[in-house]
């Protein structure tokens, strides 16, 4: 049975010291199994049924389905496993060893978010299948700070294991069921180079980025009169040209010149088509003038995500909350679940202030709360 499971402070420990970085950047990047692993030792002595799903086309990184319990309409708890890449030497802790100090538990991940799973573990002491009416599930990601490949397979793959979801990610106990997507695109223009004394000897790419900065803002303009939400706080899209550059040098007419769009997709829209409009007007500045043109993604867009105000897990979560359900603008896995059918709501116990941090820290305050808080949901969706 699940009371198997080491004691709370035994399970932060551990996951905190299993280092499991996902990066764009292959020399930082780390498989996530030998998390994992540690993660199905736990529960498999404690009775569940265990699934470790490779993920395609990633070697060494992999989903872990943990069930207790049968049946349909379960409970997914569900997290990522990896952490993002850190400086050993701007922290004062160590950060791959869990440290107590200040009322904090200090270390990698103990807020984004390795210790929901110790937590959810904690929630589940006790159980065992033949108490509940429905399943009990873990679910465990990889890749969530880099690309999202974990959570990206299952919605892939199209299988449905569950019917609510609820994701620890920080969000200082509140829950939150709505966010915004997230795109970033590289528009590219390149024209002809020539010496700049002479402008018909070249078409000058920077010139036609002008063009084409203008348009987009114009754009920028059109989305934000025609799209409202107002659950955020900044109500409606976003677009932020972060990044240009052209040319090598003054005195030669600029070849080509390179554009990168950040976006903030409100729930309803679609990246494609976002995408396609974008080019559209891109394609009507770089015709015009002579340009070839391109717009690709930096990566592959996080959809928006929004789960409805009446669901009975929203519901639930704000009554264990004691606060209405919130929207926020930084992207989870959200959307893949919500593809798979799920109802999902964020809510953790960290501080998204504290993510991506040195000396990254979970108060101890905070544990008792999201303990009551999975004990709630349990009672309601799974017991009998």
């Amino acid at each position: 049975m699940s009371s198997r499971f080491p004691p709370l402070r035994q399970l932060l420990q551990e996951l905190i010291a299993i280092q499991s970085v996902s990066s764009v950047n292959p020399a930082l990047d780390q498989s996530n199994r030998p998390l994992i692993e540690r993660l199905m030792t736990w529960l498999e002595t404690a009775g569940w049924q265990l699934e470790m799903l490779p993920v395609p086309d990633h070697a060494n990184k992999f989903n872990l389905l943990a069930t207790l319990g049968s049946g349909s309409n379960g409970l997914v708890l569900a997290g990522h496993t990896d952490t993002v890449p850190f400086d050993a030497a701007r922290w004062m802790y160590p950060p791959l060893a869990l440290t107590e100090a200040d009322g904090r538990y200090y270390g990698l991940g103990i807020a984004d978010m390795k210790a929901f799973f110790a937590l959810a573990l904690e929630a589940a002491r006790g159980l065992t299948a033949a108490q509940l009416r429905a399943p009990l599930l873990i679910l465990a990601t990889a890749d969530e700070e880099s690309a999202m490949h974990g959570a990206r397979a299952l919605a892939a793959a199209g299988r449905q294991f569950g019917r609510y979801a609820l994701i620890g990610e920080p969000t200082n106990l509140r829950p939150v069921r709505l966010h915004k997507g997230v795109m970033a695109e590289a528009v590219r223009l390149l024209g002809r180079s020539g010496h700049a004394s002479d402008p018909r000897l070249g078409n000058s790419a920077l010139d036609g980025m002008q063009a084409v900065l203008t348009a987009l803002l114009a754009w920028r303009e059109e989305l934000q009169q025609k799209h409202h939400h107002p659950a955020f706080a900044v109500p409606y899209p976003t677009l932020n040209c972060g990044y240009i550059h052209g040319g090598d040098n003054p005195n030669r007419i600029c070849g080509e010149c390179v554009l990168h769009v950040d976006l903030r997709v409100l729930p309803g829209l679609d990246p494609v088509v976002l995408r396609s409009e974008m080019a559209q007007r891109v394609a009507a500045v770089a015709e015009k003038r002579g340009l070839q043109w391109s717009v690709t993604p930096l990566f592959e867009a996080i959809p928006p995500a929004e789960t409805a105000a009446d669901s009975a897990l929203v519901q639930a979560c704000e009554r264990l909350t004691g606060h209405a359900a919130e929207a926020v603008n930084f992207g989870t896995e959200a959307p893949f679940f919500n593809q798979l059918g799920m109802d999902t709501v964020i809510l953790g116990p960290g501080d998204i202030a504290q993510a991506h941090q040195p000396d990254e820290y979970l108060a101890l305050e905070r544990i008792p709360p999201m303990l009551d808080i999975l004990g709630g949901l349990i009672r309601q969706f799974c017991l009998k």
